[in-house]
């Protein structure tokens, strides 16, 4: 005992000594950082009064000073910045849905102003802007060495005025020049339809109508088809939607999950994470459901896609996301400016960090390049032929009415998709996975 006594009273004695000896270095190292703290704003102002008093041409104080504050910003990553009040103003109005510009959803990488996606029915994409080229010119000004809100800036322009970009494009050997005349954008959220027996929700951006538009497209598509015994299944399109509110990418989640995590978020600190769950309720009523990616597809589209990924809801199907997986927080300022600031990041059920690693498909399908076809190559394409073909073969008449007209309206329907392979073929893809898992789930 007497020995354990000891031990503990050296270990204390121990501690206090290693508590005073280190502590002392530490609050001077403190102060000393404190200190070249304030030599570095005494620094900043004294730069900022020679900028005024001796620059060759004379400055803008505020323009200068907005600047200072964006660029401390925007060194921290791409997605933090400072909005002026304008700016602030435009943002909360993009989340509505209507707003004026291109329809272009861009980001910066290593300088270069990247596209994430063309917003659906815009003058970019009616242009053919795609995901993933690089804007290098606006009107002939280069944008190499301004920020990314500057280089947004100057995209802007009146509705109704022309603009000319210059676009760097993967496997096309020159830049080109693409002419955008701007537009008062108009996004609906989700469009619905109906492809063979498949409920098709695309969704084109996370705004304030999301997840409303989507409950009732879903719904008017189930009455359409005569009730959901009539569906086989949901394909969510979120190709190029560049993602939007966090709350509304929850509630689309939630809409197919019945249980369980829908995404986290963890900040600097323990205390600053959060966790949403899904409620009981499944507007898809348990049918098959596929999800379509691209790398076009980024933030509240990773967290869905994530989502259902991981809980086993939906298969999902395309090329891997963009991978922004940071959750920007939008602080007021006085005089209506505001901070992005990048505060968190999200997290899959599973716990998988989406930044900059994206969500990788369960099976990638490519989307290819639509081909010519010269008529020549149209005139030598053979017509396939059958055994029903030939002459004087055997009819089958093993088959009842009903069955025959059940193997017509499947093989008009399988016709259908094949035809819309040469429009869109990852989502003829996605179909023939609906059909297949219907087919599998089908009870006698």
């Amino acid at each position: 005992m007497k020995k354990f006594a000891f031990a503990a009273v050296t270990g204390t004695v121990l501690g206090v000594l290693a508590t005073t000896q280190l502590a002392g270095p530490l609050i001077a190292q403190e102060n000393d950082s404190n200190a070249t703290i304030y030599e570095q704003m005494d620094m900043f102002g004294d730069i900022f009064d020679r900028i005024r008093a001796q620059y060759v041409e004379e400055v803008d104080e505020k323009e200068l000073i907005d600047a200072a504050i964006n660029g401390m910003l925007t060194s921290l990553d791409p997605h933090s910045s400072y909005l002026s009040p304008d700016d602030a103003a435009d943002m909360r109005i993009q989340t509505t849905g209507e707003f004026g510009g291109l329809g272009i959803e861009v980001t910066q990488e290593e300088g270069w102003v990247k596209v994430v996606s063309p917003m659906d029915g815009t003058p970019a994409d009616a242009a053919g802007v795609m995901s993933g080229d690089f804007i290098t010119h606006v009107d002939g000004e280069s944008l190499l060495g301004l920020t990314l809100d500057e280089a947004v800036e100057l995209m802007r322009g009146p509705v109704g005025s022309e603009t000319i970009l210059t676009l760097v494009r993967e496997d096309t050997a020159e830049p080109f020049d693409v002419s955008i005349i701007r537009d008062t954008i108009k996004l609906t959220a989700v469009r619905a339809r109906t492809e063979g027996k498949a409920v098709v929700l695309r969704i084109a951006t996370f705004s304030d109508q999301t997840f409303s538009d989507l409950e009732a497209g879903l719904q008017e598509q189930v009455e359409e088809a005569g009730g959901i015994e009539n569906v086989n299944g949901v394909i969510l399109d979120l190709r190029n939607n560049p993602g939007g509110l966090l709350n509304q990418a929850i509630y689309v989640a939630d809409a197919f999950l019945d249980a369980g995590e829908i995404v986290s978020t963890r900040g600097r600190n323990a205390e600053d994470g959060d966790r949403f769950n899904a409620t009981p309720g499944d507007l898809a009523e348990g049918l098959p459901i596929v999800v379509l990616i691209n790398g076009g597809s980024a933030s509240a589209s990773e967290i869905v896609s994530g989502a259902l990924q991981d809980h086993r809801r939906a298969i999902v199907v395309g090329t891997k996301s963009f991978g922004k997986g940071s959750v920007q927080t939008l602080m007021p300022l006085r005089g209506d400016g505001a901070i992005r600031l990048t505060t968190a990041r999200y997290y899959t059920p599973s716990g998988r960090s989406i930044q900059s690693l994206g969500i990788q498909p369960d099976i990638i399908v490519e989307q290819p390049m639509p081909a010519e076809v010269s008529e020549e190559d149209e005139g030598n394409q053979r017509t396939q032929r059958s055994e029903a073909d030939l002459r004087g073969a055997l009819v089958n008449d093993s088959l009842s009415e009903d069955e025959i007209r059940q193997i017509e309206e499947d093989a008009a329907e399988a016709e259908a998709t094949a035809a819309l392979r040469d429009e869109d073929y990852q989502l003829a893809y996605a179909i023939d996975i609906i059909r297949g898992l219907s087919a599998l789930n089908t009870k006698e």
